[in-house]
This record gives structure tokens, sequence and C-alpha cells, in this order.
């Protein structure tokens, strides 16, 4: 059976067709070539149209056709990973009302302190083991109190996989694991919090009908089967959150297992069978897709938004260089610690590990009779490495340990000085594997439609690319390297 993944990023849409029986990957496709742009009309607001991730999915199936001659009424199922904590608004034709709040969007400061003086911060932490933050519930909120005029309009609210479905199938359907990041779960009850929907005086018929994140959820309808070739009623299986679906592709399920990722955001999730909370919210606790009654699987996330987005910025408007690849062979040219250079990689938003504040990126120690653009990129991998540590130092006070740490073999972790730093300062070994977001949301799909004996059988083809280990003779140094860039947070 060959099954479908579709990754909806901020930065692209990634499609995958896998061969169910062997793993291997017959075809691939990313659309647009150039990155998806993001508007920030305002100061602290990040929003892109849904309709631009749903042109681009139309296109990676364009591509997968014409470039691998897949035939997509093959496909047997579908999967979805998507950028996590956006909303969308539709109305009853299942239009989109506005342009999608985004994950990095961070206009909710003040909404957040309506909504805690409705429910005390210390319910919040006790219920849903965070703080509203700029998470969806505070976007849904926002949109209420600031644009009521589309508010009175909203037929339901959902997430960017939930769109994608939606554009799919024709039904708007969503998951407990969806929810769950949006802030609606309650830890305590075991379930969407309905109470907290009514007490912010918003209608709980706004919630898409709920449906499981493995298993059939909806089918391709008859309109998008004849636009793109898919077959009339073919499943979608699987969806979650970029996040737990990138834990799920490295096969981090069980308690004490570690994953990161490091696209336009950093992200480092452990897996836990505890429902705690950082009481500054400074981490977040989720449940993790194979969540069940009686068997507790929740994700605890640090999220670093400054992380590709800064690198794509030193790329294309710094440096101006034509490659990523070109910039870390640059890197590589210079010592441990850039010669001084620090970055500071906070310039995508309020940063939920710096307590929502946003005190925005910068540079320090530039000479610039010493300092070439090889230091400022090796600076910017280790700014960005040192974030991730200080909110890796945070998950430890909640019992996470990272002894390993597993990633796709994409992005920033294709960067040797990236992954040296990374294991020089955490003390971790990093793990690198055949696999990435659009891959594990296929293999996602043939769990949910049940192909696959047990999850061994899921992921017999996950393969370790590459191990790099910590250097004992470079220890000291990173940690002393760590605690000076630390002291300028």
């Amino acid at each position: 059976m060959l099954l479908l993944g579709l990754d909806i990023g901020s930065s692209s849409i990634k499609a995958k067709v896998i061969d169910s029986q062997t793993g291997s990957v017959i075809g691939s496709a990313v659309s647009p070539e150039t990155e998806m742009e993001i508007s920030s009309p305002f100061k602290n607001w990040a929003e892109q149209h849904p309709d631009l991730w749903w042109e681009n999915v139309l296109n990676s199936l364009q591509i997968l056709q014409n470039n691998f001659s897949i035939k997509l009424n093959q496909i047997g199922a579908i999967g979805i990973s998507y950028q996590m904590h956006g909303l969308v608004l539709v109305d009853k034709n299942l239009e989109a009302l506005r342009p999608a709040i985004i994950w990095c969007d961070s206009r909710t400061a003040e909404t957040e302190k309506s909504i805690l003086a409705k429910i005390p911060a210390d319910q919040f932490l006790r219920d849903h083991l965070n703080l509203p933050g700029n998470f969806t519930i505070s976007k849904l909120v926002w949109v209420k109190e600031n644009e009521p005029q589309i508010f009175e309009k909203v037929y339901k609210f959902c997430l960017p996989g939930d769109y994608i479905a939606m554009k799919l199938s024709g039904e708007m359907v969503t998951t407990n694991s969806g929810l769950s990041e949006g802030i609606f779960w309650n830890f305590q009850m075991q379930s969407i919090d309905f109470n907290i929907i009514e007490k912010l005086e918003l209608d709980r018929n706004l919630i898409p009908a709920i449906k499981p994140t493995f298993g059939e959820q909806c089918g391709v309808s008859s309109k998008i089967a004849e636009i793109t070739n898919l077959k009339e009623g073919t499943p979608i299986t699987y969806r979650a959150g970029d996040q737990p679906n990138n834990a799920l592709s490295l096969n981090v399920l069980n308690p004490g297992e570690v994953a990161a990722t490091a696209g336009t955001s950093g992200v480092v999730y452990g897996v836990s069978d505890k429902s705690e909370c950082d009481h500054k919210s400074r981490v977040n606790t989720f449940i993790h897709v194979n969540n069940e009654l009686g068997k507790t699987r929740n994700g605890i996330l640090m999220c670093l938004n400054g992380t590709g987005i800064q690198y794509s910025w030193l790329k294309n408007k710094i440096i101006k260089i034509d490659s990523y690849g070109k910039m870390n062979k640059l890197a590589e040219t210079t010592s441990i610690g850039s010669e001084g250079v620090r970055v500071y990689p906070f310039g995508n938003g309020a940063e939920r590990i710096l307590e929502n504040r946003n005190p925005g990126g910068r540079i320090e120690g530039l000479n610039f009779n010493r300092h070439s653009s090889a230091h400022l990129i090796r600076a910017a991998q280790e700014g960005i490495v040192f974030a991730l540590k200080y909110g890796l130092d945070i998950m430890a006070e909640l019992g996470v340990e990272t002894k390993i740490i597993r990633a796709g073999n994409s992005n920033m972790f294709q960067s040797k000085i990236f992954c040296e730093t990374f294991a020089g300062v955490t003390g971790a070994s990093i793990e690198l594997y055949n696999t990435d977001g659009a891959q594990g949301a296929a293999i996602g799909a043939g769990i949910g439609i049940g192909i696959y004996s047990d999850i061994a059988e899921a992921f017999s083809s996950l393969k370790i690319l590459e191990t790099i280990t910590p250097e004992k003779s470079t220890e000291q140094i990173y940690t002393d390297l760590y605690r000076s860039w630390l002291a300028g947070i």
C-alpha cells in the first residue's frame, strides 16, 4: 500500500509517498521552492492565509505525479502533520474568514490577562499544565475581543492541519491531541474542558467534531478526487502537530525518550508518563499522539522561535549567499566560540522560555578588524544551541533527561558545527535518522489504517545515519561559553 504524508509548515509544504511494505520513500515534493512569507502588519503579529497552504498542497501533489509518476489513486491512506498553535476561523461555507494567526504570533499579552482574570493562573496550571500565553485559546479570545464583526461569523475554529483535512474532505473535524496544544485539554479530567469554554463566553459548538489521532477521521471528497486524482474516499487516518509528529517519526513514544527539530523554530520534545508543569509555563506539556486512558503519554516541549528563521535572515538579508550548505562550510572554518562573537536568537516574537518576553535578537562582541561572515554564522549556530540548552535546563526540572537526542537529518541538523555544539553543550549524544515530518505523517497514516502489526513493524525501516557524541576535551570550553552567553539574557 502507498501512504501519503503531508507536512504543513510555515516555511513550506512537504509531501512524501512511502511504500508501506518496505518503508522506502518513492516520491517527495516541497512547495514552494522559496520559503512562504509570514505577514506581520503590526508589531508582534504573525499571519499566513490558510489558502496559501492549500495552494501549495495541491502543487506538491502535482509534483509527485509529474516528477515521480506516482498514481495518486493508489494512495491507501493520508497522514497530516502541521504547524502547531495556529488559529483558523471558518464560516458556515467552510471558507476562511481571515488569515490564520500562526504559532509565532505574540499579540495576546493583554488577552492572557483578561483570561486569567476569569480563570486564575493556579487553576490553569493545575488543570491545563500551561498558562494561556500565545496558544490557540488566547488567539480565539483575541479575535472575539478585537474583531467582533469577524467573530460573529465564525462557524468553527480549527488548527492548520484540521483546515487542510477539511479542504481534502469537506468535513471539519479535529483531535484531542490538537486541542491539547491549544490549551483546551484538562489533564485532571482527561478530556476537553468545556467549562473553560463557557467561562470565556465562547460557544462549545465552535469546536469541530473530535476524532482519534490514529484511525479514520474523514475521506477525500469527490470534488477533490477530481482535482487531484486521489481516489474518492481515501481515508485521512492520522494527524498531529509538527512536534508530536516529529517525535513519532523518530519512534519517540516512551517515557525518557527525547526528540529535537531545528526548522523555522527549534524544539526539544521529551515524553513523560507524568502530568506535571513548569509553574512559569516556560516549557509546555501536551498529550502525546499515543496517550491513552490509563497509559499517560505526555510531551514536554520547549520551543525557540528564532532558529531557522534567524539562519534564513542571515543568508538572505545579511550575508547574501546562495545556499545553507555554503554557510555551514564557512562555519567550519572558525573555532569554538566564534572568537568572541555572541548571538541571541530572540528575534521572532515573544519567547516562552523567557516567560513571554520579547527582547529581540542581538549580536555582541563584533570586531570589524577580526571578524568575518564565518564568525557570524558560527556564532548564530552556537547562539541557537545555547538557547535550546537554556530550555533543556528548565525541562530537566520536570525530570526530562537528555542522554540521547534523536533528530531527523534535516534543516540545522545538517550542519556539522550545529550538531557538535549541541552535543558539546548538552553532554548528550545526537542521533540523526533518515526521516522527516512528512515521512512520519505517512507512517502515522499506516498505523491509523491498521496495516502494521505493531509499532516495531511501522518503524522497521528507521535507520541511524550518524551519531555525534560529546568530546571530553571540549566539555569545559562549552560549559564556559554557555555560562558567558547565559549572562547576557
